[in-house]
């Protein structure tokens, strides 16, 4: 097994080795259900039992940054120092989090951390781990044993990857449960024409495919038949499911033959991916899977208050219900679904792959229009959602659109869990309402509510919400800034937007090797914070703010406040100080004020 894919013993897993956990990741999390279930799964499994992957990062000799698995990794941590396995209290750690360091340094004897200093979450999770051993009589000594034939495989990512953004589409893809599968089988059961279940299946299945505009996952018949001549929407006469059924033209439940290589590359029987008109299916990366999409709308339809848990999709089945009690509920969905997919792929940004950013992507706010090539032939064309190509002289279309998709892409990072974008479902009630809202006004309120519920003021270091650090760059680049007769910020630059920011950085290093050390409230004050990537902030390190800004003009430039930061220090003779830090937190909580 090569170097970036290495099986290891669970036993050994901790021995001459160290795991970092990165503060953009949840803390530990795992309830008695997880936690037994996992050691069930230990004890009753045969020989060489494999229990998934750990993705790290490799950040020093033996040092690892964990990306995915930091659950699993941390009940084993907490269970086999239960078990009393030796290896260094300093095997697993937690970035700016010292509650849950000291607890795990303390563990299996935690008397000796006074309770103000002791992680509940940690805690709990060993006494789920005792108590389960005891009331099932599990002896320590064969369960030690048996763990030397588990198996963990470490997954080393790749060393040019985009971490930021291999972390975030992560996240957004969450638990790919069949649970949609269910939900589906559930609507579909209550309808009753042959016609009816063939368009309900066409919408489930085009709709699915989240990385191409809907449009094109349809046939080309049927694409004429319901959309507009220019392709951009669903045609005036089609506004409920009777009217698909109206229009829909002959249908067919005679599935597609496929050959063996078909089924084992797991290929679709649909017409999805065979349009002759586009590389969609390689062009364009939707930001939430299609599980968390039928939650969105779901939400969309019945919106009241921002509640994780109806775009939690643990909850889909339950969430979802109310729309197979009968089947007008269930084509009122499946209709809706249609609709809401245009709405999305309209007014919600994509990433987009192409050109210039073929590899790195870029976030794209446009809607499909057909035009008719040299040869006559009908093919997508891809413009600003506001008209900034299609109407060149209308100038507050073009900058809508700017201000929209930073806007967009500023929530995007800041609400990374596809449980916490709420955003979206927002975007998609208004325009299922047909309501004449303006959408930036309305994101720009629900944005500026947010850092005003964070009550920012009051905050300190790690203690500010990420929403303060992106809205306020937001209203950087709307607005621009000044400082001493220089612009540091045009309003609305075309060469700058936001990136998979995550990590908080001390501009004025927490502990600098040379000089010296800040006093805490200004160390921590939002005047020397500011969001960025967490490889930038694990390339600044402890460097000073003169080192940070002239050897990583790159990793500056991804914060538009730390990009004023830099320019004020460099207007003070390159020294970055503590009055510099005050009058810098006085200007961006003014900036702030005024617009919340």
């Amino acid at each position: 097994m090569s170097e970036t894919l290495k099986l290891i013993k669970v036993s050994e897993i901790f021995s001459n080795v160290s795991y970092e956990v990165p503060i953009y990741q949840r803390n530990y999390a795992w309830g008695t259900d997880q936690i037994e279930q996992l050691i069930d799964d230990i004890e009753t499994a045969n020989s060489d039992y494999f229990i998934g992957n750990l993705i790290v990062n490799q950040k020093d000799n033996n040092v690892y940054e964990v990306i995915d698995g930091q659950q699993r990794l941390t009940t084993l941590f907490i269970l086999e120092r239960y078990l009393g396995m030796t290896f260094s209290k300093e095997a697993l750690r937690f970035e700016a989090r010292e509650k849950s360091n000291r607890t795990l340094a303390a563990l299996p004897d935690m008397t000796q951390l006074i309770e103000e200093l002791q992680s509940d979450e940690i805690k709990e999770g060993y006494k789920i781990i005792s108590d389960y051993f005891k009331k099932t009589g599990l002896d320590k000594t064969q369960f030690i044993e048996r763990l030397h034939h588990v198996n963990i495989i470490r997954v080393q990512v790749p060393a040019k990857i985009d971490l930021n953004h291999y972390f975030e589409i992560m996240n957004t893809r969450g638990e790919q449960l069949e649970l949609h599968e269910i939900a589906k089988a559930n609507l579909m059961g209550q309808l009753t024409s042959p016609k009816a279940k063939k368009i309900a299946k066409d919408i489930w299945e085009y709709c699915s495919n989240m990385d191409a505009y809907v449009q094109m996952n349809f046939p080309s018949d049927k694409r004429n038949q319901i959309f507009t001549d220019d392709w951009s929407d669903l045609s005036p006469k089609i506004n409920s499911f009777e009217a698909l059924e109206d229009s829909y033209g002959e249908t067919s439940d005679k599935e597609e033959a496929r050959s063996l290589q078909d089924i084992i590359d797991n290929k679709p029987t649909s017409t999805i991916g065979k349009q002759d008109e586009t590389d969609e299916n390689e062009r364009f990366e939707a930001i939430i899977s299609f599980p968390n999409f039928l939650l969105q709308v779901n939400e969309a339809i019945t919106r009241t208050t921002d509640d994780d848990a109806s775009l939690d999709d643990k909850n889909l089945l339950a969430n979802l219900a109310k729309n197979w009690e009968s089947e007008t509920a269930a084509k009122n969905f499946f209709f809706t679904l249609l609709k809401a997919r245009v709405i999305f792929d309209k007014y919600v940004l994509k990433r987009e792959y192409a050109r210039d950013y073929k590899e790195t992507g870029k976030w794209s706010l446009q809607q499909l229009k057909k035009y008719v090539d040299y040869k006559s032939r009908a093919k997508p064309q891809y413009l600003s959602t506001f008209g900034e190509e299609a109407d060149k002289d209308n100038t507050n279309a073009s900058i809508s659109n700017k201000q929209l998709r930073t806007l967009q892409s500023a929530l995007r990072i800041t609400y990374t869990s596809p449980k916490t974008m709420h955003w979206i479902s927002l975007i998609l009630a208004s325009y299922l309402k047909n309501e004449e809202d303006d959408i930036l006004k309305s994101l720009e309120q629900y944005a500026a509510s947010k850092v005003k519920d964070s009550q920012y003021k009051t905050k300190s270091g790690f203690g500010f919400d990420r929403i303060v650090f992106t809205y306020l760059d937001y209203l950087l680049y709307r607005e621009g800034f000044s400082y001493q007769g220089e612009t540091i910020v045009t309003p609305l630059a075309d060469d700058w937007q936001f990136q998979f920011r995550s990590s908080i950085e001390h501009f004025y290093p927490q502990h600098p090797s040379e000089q010296t050390k800040w006093p805490d409230a200004i160390l921590n004050s939002f005047g020397n914070l500011a969001l960025i990537t967490v490889s930038g902030n694990s390339t600044f390190s402890n460097a000073m703010p003169i080192g940070k800004a002239s050897t990583n003009p790159g990793i500056i430039e991804q914060s538009l406040k730390l990009r004023i930061m830099a320019a004020m220090m460099r207007k003070n003779n390159n020294q970055w100080t503590e009055d510099l830090a005050k009058e810098h937190q006085a200007k961006m909580f003014d900036i702030l004020s005024e617009n919340i």
